[in-house]
């Protein structure tokens, strides 16, 4: 109450600073134009006061919570912040979302703008102003985050689930951003591009292929999920090398990507099942994505990081859906020498070849980081002496004031309040927090508190019930698009009589309908409902989706299995876009960084369903074709149901 009542003194303060600005334009006079700026600038160095008191707030409500957690056994500080920080009626939120400030802000940056330019602007875009104002300066990164464009992107790079987007810039991130090199970065979310091609290019002739070499036709489950089962094992080791370099082991990706695109092309000739799988499982072991999520997370700079992730799902998504429709291209026979070119082979030579021009790219073009010598320098040199601080350009705007000074040192006003308290009123009030501890044991149990997961089974001990259930969410949506995708080229050759091409075409179209509605649902839908509201509603039209595929006794249409796999695809991506959204919101701090993080376990989650929905298609396969659909469907149905009523009783704890 406290806040909103400095919020609306200030907003007063505003509309007749507004007045006087007025007169100041319209009379000319450099004296009351020069005396409105400072009238400003002052006025938002209270804002700045402001923003330090939350600070303190929020230091207090930490510090509160470390005490029970030190007290206690059962540590409650992860799952109670996110809690309360995303609960609608928490007054817990004026700690962490300060629209008010924000607003005032902007008008801030408008008035100064105005008065400086000479001119009212004819829209209202404060972004457009580039003032060298330290006041206006400090504010910008929030500004930023209020503007239309990020609404999407933050919705998507929260569906990548990498690192975190709203954390204040810090030294080391400065280090970061002299070594953020754009090409590393379009050469990372290029393998990510690529080994999503990879993964589905198969997907219409796996069934063909099977038959070419003496299989059942459902043996296309194994082919296709051979992939993912090595990934369950990549994942871990990937994870783990990225912590060292980043070059090699997407190198070594490449490399072996290449070797078993070749063996999957040359089975053919071999006539040879074996090869094959091979070859697939060579592919999966090749998996770098989670190399592709730590390289952002840990190499791309906190104002560029939101691209960034929004990138990485967009190349997920465009590579999902231009293997399929690259395969559908295949359509020649023919012999070169000893080896056959054929719809059954393109798949594989023709990612030799892209994975062969991409190594080549990669060894030209990356830049390794340093990891550690340039980022300690960076931090040495912003851990400066607070007199130097003070000898900023800043610092002649109230030179007298210390106070000020303090607000416009480089760590910026919130890091600040961390480093010097505002008032002598505030070190009482600190001490008072701190009666009972100790310098040394504080920053000791902040460590612990900090310090990332060392191993599986740790990581699976940080997990509370909202995480199990979301990660249970994410398991059975993998699955169900999994098994829609993967038997999509048996059930439609055995029921329609689809050709190759048709089904990349079909397999295309649901691909690319994966950037559309994560666009619908984070620019529109996510501002019209709660997270937990779409996860429910998805999770029915999966229900639904998955329910008008089953086959019954009266004829299957063609109609019938397009509308309930455009229904439970599109469900489903919907599904995922908003779990990893709330994922990143349950997920304690802990597993965002470390070998064994948020995105490795989900990672396996979702590689896990895929190898359990594979191997359910080829063994529904050993019951017949015309059971096969029904089979494979039951438990997609049965996990969707089972997710829909576990989310009923975790729902008030979806925030």
């Amino acid at each position: 109450m406290f806040l909103l009542e400095q919020e609306g003194k200030l907003a007063t303060r505003f509309a007749t600073l507004n007045e006087e600005r007025e007169l100041a334009r319209n009379s000319g006079d450099p004296l009351l134009i020069e005396h409105c700026v400072k009238a400003y600038r002052a006025l938002g160095m209270e804002i700045l006061y402001l923003l330090q008191f939350v600070e303190l707030n929020a230091t207090g409500l930490r510090k509160i919570l470390k005490k029970f957690d030190k007290t206690v056994t059962h540590k409650i500080t992860d799952y109670y912040v996110s809690t309360r920080a995303n609960h609608p009626f928490s007054q817990l939120q004026k700690l962490f979302r300060h629209a008010g400030i924000e607003a005032m802000l902007g008008s801030l940056t408008r008035s100064i703008a105005e008065l400086n330019n000479g001119e009212k602007p004819f829209y209202d875009d404060p972004a457009s102003f580039h003032l060298e104002d330290p006041v206006v300066d400090s504010i910008k990164g929030a500004l930023e985050r209020l503007t239309y464009s990020t609404r999407f992107l933050s919705f998507l790079s929260k569906h990548a689930l990498i690192g975190d987007q709203d954390e204040l810039p810090s030294a080391e991130d400065e280090a970061i951003e002299k070594q953020y090199d754009f090409m590393a970065l379009v050469l990372n979310l290029m393998n990510t591009f690529l080994y999503m091609v990879n993964t589905y290019i198969v997907v219409p002739s796996a069934d063909k292929y099977a038959i070419s070499l003496g299989a059942a036709p459902t043996l296309c489950g194994v082919i296709i999920g051979s992939m993912a089962v090595a990934q369950l094992i990549s994942s871990v080791y990937f994870s783990s090398w990225s912590n060292r370099s980043y070059f090699k082991p997407l190198f070594f990706s490449s490399v072996v990507l290449l070797l078993g695109n070749m063996l999957y092309a040359v089975a053919y000739d071999f006539h040879s099942l074996s090869i094959l799988i091979a070859g697939r499982l060579l592919c999966g072991l090749g998996s770098a994505r989670a190399v592709n999520r730590r390289y952002i997370t840990d190499w791309v700079p906190i104002n560029k990081r939101l691209q960034a992730s929004a990138a990485f799902v967009t190349a997920s998504a465009l590579g999902m859906a231009a293997g399929p429709a690259l395969a559908g291209l295949f359509k020649i026979k023919q012999k070169f020498f000893l080896l056959t070119i054929d719809a059954n082979t393109l798949p594989g030579l023709t990612m030799v070849v892209i994975w062969l021009l991409y190594i080549i790219w990669l060894w030209l073009g990356f830049k390794e980081p340093v990891r550690k010598t340039l980022v300690e320098e960076c931090i040495q040199t912003y851990s400066m002496p607070n007199e130097i601080a003070q000898k900023s350009s800043c610092g002649d705007l109230h030179s007298n004031d210390s106070a000020s000074k303090r607000v416009m040192s480089p760590h910026g006003p919130e890091e600040q309040s961390l480093l010097q308290p505002l008032t002598e009123t505030a070190i009482d009030i600190d001490s008072d927090l701190d009666d009972t501890d100790n310098v040394a044991e504080e920053s000791e149990y902040s460590e612990e508190a900090d310090k990332p997961a060392n191993s599986f089974c740790e990581a699976l001990q940080l997990l509370t019930n909202p995480v199990k259930v979301q990660l249970g969410i994410y398991f059975m949506l993998k699955y169900a698009m999994e098994i829609i995708l993967s038997e999509s080229s048996v059930v439609t050759t055995h029921y329609f009589g689809w050709t190759t091409g048709a089904i990349a075409m079909f397999v295309a179209l649901l691909g690319f309908t994966v950037l559309p509605v994560n666009f619908l649902i984070g620019v529109y839908i996510s501002n019209l409902f709660e997270d937990r509201q779409i996860l429910v509603a998805s999770e029915v039209m999966t229900c639904v989706g998955l329910a008008t595929l089953f086959a019954g006794p009266i004829p299957y249409t063609k109609a019938q299995y397009m509308t309930g796999a455009l229904i439970g695809f599109v469900s489903t991506e919907v599904l995922e876009g908003v779990n990893l959204s709330l994922l990143s919101k349950v997920m304690s701090p802990r597993l965002a960084k470390g070998t064994y993080n948020n995105g490795l376990l989900s990672t396996e989650a979702g590689t896990l369903a895929r190898v359990v929905a594979d191997g359910t298609i080829t063994l529904a396969g050993y019951c017949g074709i015309n059971l096969l659909l029904n089979l494979t469907l039951t438990p997609a149905l049965a996990f969707a149901l089972i997710s829909l009523i576990a989310t009923f009783f975790c729902y008030n704890s979806l925030y």
